[in-house]
């Protein structure tokens, strides 16, 4: 039995090695280099927001052309498509505090004209890379606006033409997404609302005539309802 055991166990020591040899031997692959994802901005979707900045008086005939400050709101609505065009639309309305200062004409007679209310429906085109869109604007502008006439502080009666409510507007603009759902932007805007002739009145403003415009440079900031900033992720 002895025997037989050590026989057994010899058998054994010479089989172990024959057999480890046929084992294959293990591989190692490396891992995959890690890609960070790729983030998909999407400009469609509504958004409102608000605005503040200045004003200046493109023409000085009968306005000061110091600057003014405005402040007020926006909403819209933009279209991303092929891929990286947006269109959309856009409502805007700023406030101007009221403007004391006017032009005096060589004869004395004081002349103002007062705007404190911008309006205007727009709508806008423009090109996006990533977070940041490039647009240009145009359409409808309206004004709220005074026109007065006084010689030595006594308000005197006069007649014009013109003096329009109604006009046009252009402009353009850089907006970039800087968080989930918000944005901000520089625009300069250009408001036109044809010309003013004074008809009647102090004789050394009679048949004066003057352009109604504005150009002004806004910082906003936009709330987009969801659908402002990173909306994907692509690996």
């Amino acid at each position: 039995m002895k025997k037989f055991l050590l026989g057994a166990a010899a058998l054994l020591a010479l089989a172990a090695p024959a057999a480890a040899a046929d084992i294959p031997a293990r591989t190692y692959t490396k891992a995959p280099a890690y890609t960070p994802p790729q983030v998909i901005y999407n400009w469609t979707g509504f958004y409102i927001g608000g605005h503040v900045g200045g004003a200046f008086a493109g023409d000085n005939t009968f306005q000061s052309s110091d600057a003014r400050f405005l402040g007020g709101v926006q909403g819209g609505f933009d279209y991303q498509f092929a891929p990286n065009w947006v269109m959309g639309i856009e409502a805007q309305y700023s406030w101007l505090p009221t403007n004391n200062n006017g032009v005096l004409f060589p004869g004395g007679t004081l002349v103002t004209s007062n705007t404190d209310q911008l309006g205007s429906v727009t709508g806008r085109i423009g090109y996006t890379w990533g977070p940041a869109l490039v647009y240009a604007k145009g359409g409808y502008a309206w004004r709220n606006s005074d026109f007065g006439v006084s010689v030595a502080g006594v308000p005197t009666a006069f007649t014009t033409t013109g003096n329009n409510k109604d006009g046009y507007t252009v402009g353009g603009g850089l907006e970039y997404l800087f968080a989930p759902n918000w944005s901000a932007k520089a625009e300069y805007q250009y408001y036109n609302f044809g010309s003013t002739t004074v008809t009647a009145g102090p004789a050394d403003v009679v048949g004066a005539r003057g352009r109604n415009d504005d150009h002004t440079v806004k910082l906003g900031v936009n709330y987009r309802f969801g659908w402002g900033g990173p909306t994907a992720s692509r690996y």
